[in-house]
């Protein structure tokens, strides 16, 4: 007889004991009747789903966020955001595209026509499509385990209490004979508690139908006694178990096989069953075997052999495969594919591939074209979890910026940059450009998205600067450099005008890079808050006199003077106020001002964005020269200006991100910069 088990008391078994989730285990485990899962079927019928429904009440169980680009409402699905893994798979800037996925799957789940068809996620490489086939995967294992996903299959006990599951895991309810099926459907349907009518397609698994057929006969036709034997028990979907998710990958074209999709025959088993037709000696554990109730994912589907193809028509229209010796079998599972450009154009080219085609909803999932949301990737990569270095601001932005400017066409309009178009994409405003104009750019721009650099590429360059030896920050220098060397040796590159286009972007980039940290080491220099406050009041003070026609009171001679025009046009000039608007811009500011005052309001420069703006650049311009910043481009600097050097790199850490090393660098680049303009200025 066994001992009882007693109660660890090793500290690390006890906690280990704590972690358990017993009752969890059971809930996953369950196993129970025919009549018992009929019961689970009355109270909810979801579980009955096909894998359409299933994967697309998944995906809706996360929710939804709207928004609005281009006047029309994008709906961004939060399952996108990869809600398993910490956001690892995580798709980000494609939600157009990420839209038609869904509204097929939805489609399909309704069981208006897209479930006979194979889903093609179409774009070129690194373009995310591998990582929404993973993320549905996991996202499908992950609702298998919980309560509003649960399905279940059923297993055979045989007389001598052997266990035979049922190969193909399908639902207990396929059990019930075709003839009846019709009335119990409509009966479970009545209920109403589930979106969708319960539609069970095809007869049982050849394993299944064999031992039902046997035990029909042992039982003189009675059905009840028959599913006594039936226990019911609790399907977890697993890709590494092989349980309702499948994925086929081609190989040497010499050494395919359709059987790796439908099974083969158990040559073992025929001496025991006496005969290869048995479905007992054949072992159902193709890819489409092993992915039923779930989804099969085909990587690079394109690529297969003809013999595969004819298997996939069949297992996409008419939901049934064709193992060796045996009658078609029904199947239920999602059919998700993916390829690469090359590949579909042949697909096009073929005529003798028009069944394929015709059975095939092409989804594009292109390569991003938002500046920002191609940084995100970056950012998700190298972010402080996993990286021991600093990484410099700017640095993964100016990689992510370069990377989406190759990917954009060059715009038809002659006034417009490519950097500007980048940035009306990214949901900049620019003079002359409205919505409906940025909405054109894109309808316009057919191929945008489909070519340019990967992500993959900018990721490994990124890798290398991190490894580079020496210091422990890297900064957009490092980056775009490793980017450029890269070109010469990219072996998806052999257009050496291509070369030389990226290689001008780079300089782009580096020309942009440049106007941002001169606008932040601008900023941290101007940002003594109490020095803008005063510079605010003084242009106030003399800016009502000049709308009134007034004097304005000299703090330090209490005489009373003309406004000061050199300190107006000095504040205006930094925004591009013209001389001949600067009336209309004084007035429009002053009808302002005093709205404010009849709301009992105070003026608040930090409100008015192009005024704060002036007001920092004038401070900036004032306490440069005695900051002194371009002699840290010499060897010796006197303590006071190291003093207020000291109080600029600080800002700069507190404020934008840095690290007293980058800060000391981009301070070092700012100062080289006002250098050369000196230079230039004296000569």
């Amino acid at each position: 007889m066994t001992e009882p088990s007693r109660p660890s008391r090793h500290p690390l078994m006890q906690r280990i004991a704590a972690l358990q989730d017993i009752q969890q285990y059971q809930e996953l485990n369950w196993e129970g009747s025919f009549e018992d899962y009929l019961d689970l079927v009355r109270d909810d019928p979801r579980v009955s789903r096909n894998a359409y429904q299933r994967l697309y009440d998944m995906i809706m169980r996360f929710g939804t966020r709207t928004y609005t680009e281009y006047k029309k409402q994008i709906v961004r699905y939060k399952f996108f955001d990869d809600p398993f893994d910490d956001g690892k798979d995580a798709v980000f800037g494609i939600d157009v595209h990420l839209m038609k996925l869904v509204n097929v799957l939805k489609s399909a789940a309704l069981g208006y026509g897209p479930e006979k068809r194979v889903i093609l996620l179409h774009g070129p490489v690194g373009s995310a499509k591998s990582t929404i086939a993973r993320l549905l995967k996991k996202g499908l294992e992950w609702y298998s385990r919980q309560p509003d996903g649960r399905l279940y299959t059923f297993s055979w006990v045989g007389p001598e209490g052997e266990i035979t599951p049922a190969p193909m895991h399908e639902d207990p309810l396929k059990l019930i004979p075709l003839e009846f099926r019709e009335e119990v459907l409509a009966d479970i349907n009545g209920s109403g508690r589930s979106p969708y009518p319960i539609r069970l397609e095809g007869e049982l698994d050849p394993v299944s139908r064999f031992l039902f057929k046997q035990a029909m006969k042992d039982a003189g036709g009675d059905f009840t006694a028959v599913v006594s034997k039936i226990r019911v028990r609790r399907l977890i979907l697993s890709e590494k178990d092989r349980l309702g998710i499948g994925t086929f990958q081609p190989k040497d074209e010499k050494n395919q096989d359709s059987t790796e999709l439908t099974g083969d025959i158990n040559y073992r088993k025929i001496a025991e069953y006496g005969s290869d037709s048995d479905p007992r000696a054949f072992n159902f554990d193709g890819e489409f075997c092993v992915a039923n109730r779930g989804l099969i994912e085909f990587v690079e589907v394109l690529k297969l052999d003809v013999a595969f193809l004819y298997d996939l028509l069949g297992a996409s229209q008419e939901h049934v495969i064709k193992p060796k010796k045996f009658a078609q079998t029904a199947i239920d599972q999602v059919i998700l594919g993916h390829t690469n450009e090359p590949e579909y154009r042949k697909l096009q080219s073929n005529e003798f591939m028009e069944a394929l085609r015709d059975r095939t909803i092409k989804i594009d999932v292109p390569y991003i074209t938002k500046w920002h949301e191609e940084a995100r990737i970056y950012a998700k990569d190298f972010n402080k979890k996993r990286v021991r270095k600093h990484i410099a601001p700017h640095t993964l932005e100016m990689a992510a910026m370069w990377a989406v400017l190759t990917r954009l066409e060059e715009p038809k309009k002659h006034n417009l940059t490519l950097l500007q178009k980048l940035k009306l994409y990214d949901g900049k405003t620019l003079p002359g450009y409205t919505e409906d104009n940025v909405k054109e750019l894109r309808k316009g721009a057919i191929r945008e998205g489909l070519e340019g650099i990967s992500p993959r590429y900018v990721q490994d360059k990124i890798s290398n600067a991190l490894v580079r030896d020496g210091g422990d920050s890297i900064n957009p220098f490092m980056v775009l450099n490793e980017l450029e060397s890269g070109l010469s040796s990219h072996s998806l590159l052999s257009d050496e005008e291509l070369r030389k286009h990226y290689r001008d972007l780079l300089g782009v980039v580096k020309k942009e890079y440049e106007d941002i940290v001169k606008n932040e080491v601008q900023k941290a220099i101007a940002s003594d808050e109490d020095a803008i406050a005063r510079l605010c009041s003084n242009y106030i003070d003399n800016l009502k006199a000049y709308c009134l026609k007034e004097r304005v009171k000299n703090s330090f001679t209490g005489s009373y003077d003309e406004p000061d025009e050199r300190l107006l046009r000095a504040v205006e000039e930094k925004i591009n106020i013209a001389e001949t608007r600067k009336d209309d811009f004084r007035r429009e500011l002053m009808s302002y001002i005093g709205g404010l005052a009849i709301d009992g309001k105070v003026f608040d420069y930090k409100a008015n964005e192009r005024l704060h703006k002036a007001l920092e650049l004038k401070l900036f311009e004032d306490q440069k020269d005695s900051i002194k910043l371009t002699s840290l481009v010499s060897q010796v600097v006197d303590k006071d200006t190291q003093a207020r050097i000291d109080i600029v790199k600080q800002r700069l850490i507190d404020n934008f991100g840095y690290d007293d090393q980058s800060a000391t660098d981009v301070l070092n680049y700012v100062a080289s910069i006002f250098a050369r303009g000196d230079a230039k200025d004296s000569a």
